[in-house]
């Protein structure tokens, strides 16, 4: 059983929130990031949803998106939609506070970063913040924008203010066996966090000349780190990218590789149509991240649903043990900002 339950019943469970975290309000102490419930925009930087990068990060989602470029003939690593060789995005690059929402525009993932470092000094104690990033073409590593250099930048920009890999895995050999000992620390713990997902691009899955795509090539970097007892290098968690059943892991011909992945990313509506067990996730502490949650039948508005019927939504995901639910309602902060239990 997935969870499922009907809309009139989530309906009245909406109002079931266990906590409305503002932009950098408190968050309920009892509560442990993988046992609730939050929600997230698609692609966060685009200049319609949000002037400013800083303005999606005041909304009160807890992921926001960001689709990357690495290859091709661009320079650098670039933000944008559909542009793979230049930036269309909301990222100034301020160097602090004081600069957010004062420079220009379309910068590029360092940028974007940026950003985050300044809004996080402007808002210390901030809820976590799971950065989605979609590598729209893949790593480059010949080019010089691979994972070594991913994690370089983020950490040069970010810092400290980055929950990674290595410490969630501190005391246990991979991520699979941390989560499934311990699960994730309490939400508070994560207060002043960005944690980072990696999924491959559409591009990138859609390319036949590309053998190797940032899932396999980040968790593999992952591995190696680890063997190297470097571990705390790393910045991201690669995503298993696809609703799939029973243990999406098995599409990875190296069985080294699969503990390296406790995030799961695929469809809510296929998640939700019956052939999937999505308790198995959460019994084993697992993020799994609902994209589209305005899809699943009966669909709602992707963009301007009312209220209720996003905070029903949420609810209904909730109790399919979704992690996040994802979709474009950003004229709703507050949905935006609501965390409920997951499975209940």
């Amino acid at each position: 059983m997935n969870g499922k339950r009907c809309v009139g019943t989530v309906a009245v469970a909406a109002a079931a929130v266990i906590a409305v975290t503002g932009p950098a309000g408190a968050e309920p102490a009892a509560t442990t990031y993988d046992t609730s419930t939050s929600v997230g925009v698609h692609n966060a930087y685009e200049k319609d949803k949000y002037p400013y990068f800083a303005d999606a990060l005041d909304s009160g989602a807890a992921l926001v998106e960001l689709d990357v470029w690495a290859n091709g003939l661009g320079r650098s690593w670039r933000v944008s939609h559909s542009n793979p060789l230049g930036n269309n995005n909301n990222c100034e690059g301020a160097a602090n506070a004081s600069e957010l929402r004062t420079k220009d525009r379309d910068q590029n993932f360092g940028a974007c970063l940026a950003d985050m470092k300044a809004w996080h000094d402007a808002h210390p104690g901030h809820r976590p913040i799971l950065v989605k990033i979609e590598m729209k073409d893949g790593f480059n590593a010949k080019g010089g924008r691979g994972p070594a250099e991913f994690d370089a930048l983020v950490r040069e920009k970010l810092g400290d203010a980055v929950y990674g890999p290595g410490d969630l895995t501190a005391g246990h050999a991979t991520p699979d066996e941390a989560v499934r000992a311990n699960g994730w620390p309490a939400r508070s713990a994560l207060s002043g966090k960005f944690l980072i997902e990696l999924i491959p691009g559409t591009l990138e899955e859609n390319n036949p000349l590309d053998k190797l795509w940032t899932d396999v090539e980040y968790a593999s970097h992952l591995k190696d780190l680890a063997a190297q007892g470097r571990l705390a290098q790393s910045t991201a968690f690669p995503a298993v990218h696809g609703a799939a059943a029973g243990d999406p892991r098995d599409r990875y011909a190296d069985p080294a590789l699969r503990p390296w992945f406790v995030v799961f990313d695929g469809d809510a509506a296929t998640y939700l149509n019956g052939s999937i067990d999505t308790a198995w996730y959460d019994t084993r502490h697992y993020l799994l991240i609902m994209t589209d949650a305005h899809k699943v039948s009966p669909e709602i508005d992707g963009t301007h649903p009312t209220e209720a019927e996003a905070l029903a939504r949420v609810n209904q995901l909730a109790a399919a043990h979704a992690s996040f639910a994802t979709a474009d309602w950003y004229p709703l902060p507050s949905v935006l900002k609501t965390v409920v239990p997951r499975g209940a």
